[in-house]
């Protein structure tokens, strides 16, 4: 097996960006939620014309995480007016570390991370933050092992249900 390689997405990779997205998406949440919520967030959420926005979008960045040519993985950056919550130009947030089922375990995650990491401190901000869906509890643990902190709290909305993410906070 040939090692993690991470690669920034092109416009070209919206397709593979939707798959992975639906199924680590699916993967994640479905046994926690009801089919008809997963289903219309899975179509709204990684319709192609708004994945392709996202990759276009010069304050976003996306990552794959790549094993034997196959895409195990991916990562969501977003800067300045893309963050969904807090608009603060010294602030990169996390939107989205995803890894395939059978990679976890597999320090896959944590390489992501390190990606964000790397970026944030290119980008010369003060804080990483992120939303975690309050039930992710392997995702809270993840976090907090990387120095996370609990600093509030807000609504996701998955179909017709909402949910509540806690947003996380590590100083630079």
């Amino acid at each position: 097996m040939d090692s993690v390689k991470i690669r920034r997405l092109t416009g070209e990779d919206v397709l593979l960006l939707q798959e992975i997205g639906r199924k680590t998406f699916a993967e994640t949440f479905s046994s926690n939620n009801s089919k008809e919520n997963m289903e219309k967030y899975l179509e709204e959420g990684f319709s192609l014309s708004k994945l392709q926005g996202e990759i276009d979008d010069p304050n976003a960045e996306f990552y794959f995480a790549m094993q034997d040519n196959n895409i195990i993985g991916y990562l969501k950056l977003n800067i300045g007016q893309s963050q969904t919550e807090i608009k603060n130009d010294n602030a990169l947030e996390i939107e989205r570390i995803y890894v395939l089922k059978e990679f976890q375990g597999q320090n896959i995650g944590q390489q992501l991370f390190e990606k964000a990491l790397e970026q944030a401190y290119a980008q010369k901000v003060d804080f990483i933050w992120l939303g975690v869906w309050e039930e992710n509890k392997r995702a809270i643990q993840f976090y907090t092992k990387n120095g996370f902190i609990a600093f509030d709290k807000h609504i996701f909305k998955l179909g017709d249900e909402e949910q509540t993410d806690i947003m996380m906070k590590l100083k630079l």
